[in-house]
Protein backbone atom coordinates (compact mmCIF):
# COMPACT_ATOMS: atom_id res chain seq x y z
CA UNK A 1 0.00 0.00 0.00
CA UNK A 2 2.72 2.43 1.00
CA UNK A 3 4.57 1.55 -2.19
CA UNK A 4 1.53 2.49 -4.29
CA UNK A 5 1.14 5.79 -2.40
CA UNK A 6 4.82 6.57 -2.89
CA UNK A 7 4.54 5.85 -6.62
CA UNK A 8 1.40 8.03 -6.88
CA UNK A 9 3.12 10.92 -5.05
CA UNK A 10 6.19 10.59 -7.28
CA UNK A 11 4.07 10.64 -10.42
CA UNK A 12 2.21 13.76 -9.21
CA UNK A 13 5.46 15.50 -8.37
CA UNK A 14 6.82 14.75 -11.82
CA UNK A 15 3.66 16.11 -13.45
CA UNK A 16 3.90 19.30 -11.39
CA UNK A 17 7.57 19.70 -12.30
CA UNK A 18 6.82 19.29 -16.01
CA UNK A 19 3.92 21.75 -15.81
CA UNK A 20 6.13 24.25 -14.01
CA UNK A 21 8.84 23.92 -16.63
CA UNK A 22 6.30 24.62 -19.35
CA UNK A 23 4.42 27.45 -17.65
CA UNK A 24 7.21 29.29 -15.83
CA UNK A 25 8.93 30.74 -18.93
CA UNK A 26 5.55 32.03 -20.11
CA UNK A 27 4.90 33.65 -16.76
CA UNK A 28 8.35 35.21 -16.70
CA UNK A 29 7.79 36.62 -20.18
CA UNK A 30 4.69 38.48 -18.96
CA UNK A 31 5.92 41.12 -16.49
CA UNK A 32 2.62 43.00 -16.50
CA UNK A 33 -0.81 42.00 -15.11
CA UNK A 34 -2.98 40.25 -17.65
CA UNK A 35 -0.06 39.33 -19.87
CA UNK A 36 -0.27 42.55 -21.88
CA UNK A 37 2.84 43.43 -23.84
CA UNK A 38 3.91 47.08 -23.70
CA UNK A 39 3.36 49.22 -26.78
CA UNK A 40 4.21 52.78 -27.79
CA UNK A 41 1.68 54.83 -29.78
CA UNK A 42 2.62 57.39 -32.43
CA UNK A 43 0.98 60.70 -31.48
CA UNK A 44 2.94 63.08 -33.73
CA UNK A 45 4.86 62.25 -36.90
CA UNK A 46 6.41 64.02 -39.85
CA UNK A 47 8.85 63.07 -42.60
CA UNK A 48 10.29 59.59 -43.00
CA UNK A 49 9.42 57.43 -39.99
CA UNK A 50 9.23 53.64 -40.26
CA UNK A 51 9.25 50.48 -38.17
CA UNK A 52 11.24 47.45 -39.31
CA UNK A 53 9.21 44.27 -39.80
CA UNK A 54 11.09 41.22 -41.04
CA UNK A 55 13.87 43.56 -42.05
CA UNK A 56 11.67 45.80 -44.21
CA UNK A 57 10.60 49.36 -43.33
CA UNK A 58 6.87 49.90 -42.83
CA UNK A 59 5.72 53.53 -42.75
CA UNK A 60 4.35 54.71 -39.40
CA UNK A 61 1.45 57.12 -39.14
CA UNK A 62 -0.27 58.89 -36.26
CA UNK A 63 -2.30 56.37 -34.28
CA UNK A 64 -0.05 53.40 -35.11
CA UNK A 65 1.63 51.46 -32.31
CA UNK A 66 5.01 49.76 -32.16
CA UNK A 67 5.54 46.60 -30.14
CA UNK A 68 8.39 45.29 -28.02
CA UNK A 69 11.64 44.45 -29.81
CA UNK A 70 10.66 46.52 -32.86
CA UNK A 71 13.04 49.05 -34.40
CA UNK A 72 12.08 52.60 -35.36
CA UNK A 73 14.07 54.15 -38.22
CA UNK A 74 13.89 57.79 -39.33
CA UNK A 75 15.15 59.52 -42.45
CA UNK A 76 16.95 62.88 -42.47
CA UNK A 77 13.61 64.72 -42.25
CA UNK A 78 11.98 62.28 -39.84
CA UNK A 79 10.52 63.09 -36.44
CA UNK A 80 8.05 61.18 -34.27
CA UNK A 81 6.62 61.45 -30.77
CA UNK A 82 5.57 58.27 -28.97
CA UNK A 83 3.46 57.83 -25.85
CA UNK A 84 3.35 54.96 -23.36
CA UNK A 85 0.39 53.92 -21.23
CA UNK A 86 1.85 55.74 -18.22
CA UNK A 87 2.01 58.97 -20.31
CA UNK A 88 5.78 58.82 -20.63
CA UNK A 89 6.74 60.54 -23.89
CA UNK A 90 9.75 59.91 -26.09
CA UNK A 91 10.76 61.59 -29.33
CA UNK A 92 12.91 60.31 -32.17
CA UNK A 93 14.69 62.80 -34.43
CA UNK A 94 16.17 62.51 -37.92
CA UNK A 95 18.60 59.79 -39.04
CA UNK A 96 17.99 57.66 -35.97
CA UNK A 97 17.63 53.95 -35.25
CA UNK A 98 16.00 53.01 -31.93
CA UNK A 99 14.82 49.64 -30.55
CA UNK A 100 11.80 49.60 -28.20
CA UNK A 101 12.28 47.16 -25.29
CA UNK A 102 15.10 45.28 -27.03
CA UNK A 103 15.62 43.05 -23.97
CA UNK A 104 11.96 42.21 -23.36
CA UNK A 105 10.65 40.80 -21.02
CA UNK A 106 12.90 43.11 -18.99
CA UNK A 107 10.68 46.05 -18.07
CA UNK A 108 13.47 48.47 -17.15
CA UNK A 109 15.54 48.07 -20.34
CA UNK A 110 13.39 50.50 -22.25
CA UNK A 111 15.07 52.00 -25.32
CA UNK A 112 18.24 51.05 -27.16
CA UNK A 113 19.59 53.92 -29.26
CA UNK A 114 21.85 52.51 -31.93
CA UNK A 115 22.38 55.83 -33.71
CA UNK A 116 20.78 59.27 -33.66
CA UNK A 117 18.86 61.27 -31.09
CA UNK A 118 15.99 60.66 -28.68
CA UNK A 119 14.43 62.99 -26.12
CA UNK A 120 12.56 61.58 -23.15
CA UNK A 121 9.87 63.12 -20.95
CA UNK A 122 9.56 60.38 -18.35
CA UNK A 123 6.69 59.87 -15.95
CA UNK A 124 7.63 57.90 -12.84
CA UNK A 125 5.33 56.36 -10.26
CA UNK A 126 6.55 55.87 -6.70
CA UNK A 127 7.74 52.31 -6.19
CA UNK A 128 8.53 51.70 -9.87
CA UNK A 129 11.98 50.68 -11.00
CA UNK A 130 13.66 53.40 -13.04
CA UNK A 131 13.68 52.89 -16.78
CA UNK A 132 17.00 52.51 -18.58
CA UNK A 133 18.06 53.82 -21.97
CA UNK A 134 21.11 52.11 -23.43
CA UNK A 135 23.47 52.84 -26.31
CA UNK A 136 26.52 50.99 -27.65
CA UNK A 137 28.59 52.64 -24.91
CA UNK A 138 26.28 53.98 -22.19
CA UNK A 139 23.56 53.02 -19.72
CA UNK A 140 21.32 55.90 -18.63
CA UNK A 141 19.12 55.33 -15.56
CA UNK A 142 16.42 57.85 -14.70
CA UNK A 143 13.53 58.60 -12.34
CA UNK A 144 11.04 61.20 -13.56
CA UNK A 145 13.05 63.52 -15.74
CA UNK A 146 13.56 65.17 -19.13
CA UNK A 147 16.76 64.49 -21.01
CA UNK A 148 18.40 63.93 -24.41
CA UNK A 149 20.53 61.02 -25.63
CA UNK A 150 22.50 61.37 -28.86
CA UNK A 151 24.60 58.56 -30.37
CA UNK A 152 26.92 60.49 -32.62
CA UNK A 153 28.83 57.91 -34.64
CA UNK A 154 29.31 54.23 -35.47
CA UNK A 155 31.69 53.91 -32.52
CA UNK A 156 28.79 54.60 -30.18
CA UNK A 157 30.01 57.94 -28.81
CA UNK A 158 27.07 59.10 -26.68
CA UNK A 159 26.13 62.60 -25.56
CA UNK A 160 23.69 62.88 -22.64
CA UNK A 161 22.20 66.16 -21.40
CA UNK A 162 19.54 66.79 -18.74
CA UNK A 163 16.79 69.43 -18.69
CA UNK A 164 14.97 68.35 -15.55
CA UNK A 165 15.42 65.77 -12.79
CA UNK A 166 18.49 63.58 -12.40
CA UNK A 167 20.17 61.02 -14.63
CA UNK A 168 22.81 58.44 -13.75
CA UNK A 169 25.19 57.61 -16.60
CA UNK A 170 27.51 54.62 -16.74
CA UNK A 171 30.02 53.59 -19.42
CA UNK A 172 29.33 49.94 -20.15
CA UNK A 173 32.51 49.56 -22.22
CA UNK A 174 34.93 50.64 -19.48
CA UNK A 175 35.25 50.03 -15.73
CA UNK A 176 34.69 52.82 -13.28
CA UNK A 177 31.96 54.61 -11.34
CA UNK A 178 28.86 56.18 -12.82
CA UNK A 179 28.24 59.94 -12.82
CA UNK A 180 25.10 61.82 -11.81
CA UNK A 181 23.79 64.55 -14.10
CA UNK A 182 21.51 67.30 -12.81
CA UNK A 183 19.56 69.96 -14.73
CA UNK A 184 21.87 71.75 -17.15
CA UNK A 185 24.57 69.05 -16.97
CA UNK A 186 25.96 67.18 -19.96
CA UNK A 187 28.52 64.46 -20.57
CA UNK A 188 29.97 62.65 -23.56
CA UNK A 189 30.68 58.92 -23.25
CA UNK A 190 33.51 57.42 -25.32
CA UNK A 191 34.11 53.75 -25.97
CA UNK A 192 36.64 52.17 -23.58
CA UNK A 193 37.21 55.43 -21.66
CA UNK A 194 36.11 55.45 -17.99
CA UNK A 195 33.88 58.28 -16.85
CA UNK A 196 35.17 60.83 -14.37
CA UNK A 197 33.19 63.60 -12.63
CA UNK A 198 35.39 66.22 -14.29
CA UNK A 199 33.79 65.31 -17.63
CA UNK A 200 30.43 66.70 -16.53
CA UNK A 201 29.92 70.09 -18.17
CA UNK A 202 27.41 72.90 -17.80
CA UNK A 203 26.32 75.21 -20.63
CA UNK A 204 27.92 72.79 -23.09
CA UNK A 205 28.05 74.21 -26.64
CA UNK A 206 26.48 71.07 -28.08
CA UNK A 207 23.68 71.23 -25.53
CA UNK A 208 22.91 74.80 -26.59
CA UNK A 209 23.00 73.70 -30.21
CA UNK A 210 20.58 70.81 -29.56
CA UNK A 211 18.11 73.11 -27.86
CA UNK A 212 18.17 75.57 -30.75
CA UNK A 213 17.69 72.82 -33.35
CA UNK A 214 14.93 71.26 -31.27
CA UNK A 215 13.03 74.53 -30.87
CA UNK A 216 13.29 75.22 -34.60
CA UNK A 217 11.84 71.79 -35.35
CA UNK A 218 9.06 72.26 -32.80
CA UNK A 219 8.11 75.55 -34.45
CA UNK A 220 7.73 73.74 -37.76
CA UNK A 221 5.90 70.66 -36.48
CA UNK A 222 3.71 72.12 -33.75
CA UNK A 223 3.44 75.67 -35.05
CA UNK A 224 1.61 74.50 -38.17
CA UNK A 225 -0.93 72.54 -36.15
CA UNK A 226 -1.82 75.39 -33.82
CA UNK A 227 -1.20 73.25 -30.74
CA UNK A 228 -3.10 74.81 -27.80
CA UNK A 229 -0.76 73.42 -25.17
CA UNK A 230 2.42 75.11 -26.28
CA UNK A 231 5.70 73.79 -27.56
CA UNK A 232 7.07 70.78 -25.66
CA UNK A 233 10.06 71.61 -23.54
CA UNK A 234 10.28 75.18 -24.83
CA UNK A 235 9.10 78.58 -23.77
CA UNK A 236 5.57 77.65 -24.80
CA UNK A 237 5.05 75.52 -21.71
CA UNK A 238 3.74 71.99 -21.35
CA UNK A 239 4.23 68.72 -23.16
CA UNK A 240 1.53 67.66 -25.63
CA UNK A 241 0.11 64.24 -24.82
CA UNK A 242 -1.21 63.32 -28.23
CA UNK A 243 -4.37 63.80 -30.19
CA UNK A 244 -4.86 66.82 -32.40
CA UNK A 245 -1.19 67.66 -32.84
CA UNK A 246 -0.75 64.81 -35.26
CA UNK A 247 -3.91 65.34 -37.27
CA UNK A 248 -2.37 67.90 -39.58
CA UNK A 249 0.87 66.42 -40.75
CA UNK A 250 3.57 68.81 -41.99
CA UNK A 251 4.93 67.98 -45.40
CA UNK A 252 7.86 65.62 -45.65
CA UNK A 253 10.97 67.72 -45.48
CA UNK A 254 9.34 70.13 -43.07
CA UNK A 255 11.54 68.80 -40.28
CA UNK A 256 15.25 69.25 -39.91
CA UNK A 257 16.24 67.68 -43.22
CA UNK A 258 19.99 68.23 -43.24
CA UNK A 259 21.10 64.64 -42.95
CA UNK A 260 22.13 64.57 -39.30
CA UNK A 261 20.55 63.36 -36.09
CA UNK A 262 19.24 66.76 -35.14
CA UNK A 263 19.02 68.94 -38.20
CA UNK A 264 22.54 70.38 -38.46
CA UNK A 265 26.11 69.06 -38.43
CA UNK A 266 27.15 67.58 -35.10
CA UNK A 267 30.21 69.27 -33.57
CA UNK A 268 33.34 67.09 -33.31
CA UNK A 269 33.26 64.54 -30.49
CA UNK A 270 34.59 66.06 -27.31
CA UNK A 271 33.96 69.58 -28.49
CA UNK A 272 32.24 70.60 -25.28
CA UNK A 273 34.74 69.26 -22.75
Amino acid sequence: MFGRLRESWTDSALLLAVAGAVLLPGLQAQPRPGGMRPAAKVIVETGQVSVLKDGYPIVLNVGDAIQVMQTVVTGPDGYARFQLEDNTIWEVFGNSKVVFHQNYPSWVDWLYVQIGRVKIFEQHTKGEDSKKVTTPTAVISVRGTTYDVVVEDDDGTTFVTVDDGAVEVRNQTAPGPSVLLKPGDSIRVFRNQPLVPQQVARADAFRVFLKAAQNALYQVVYGRTGSPVGLPGGAGGGVPTGGSQGDQKPKAGGGTGTGTTNGAPIPPAGGGH
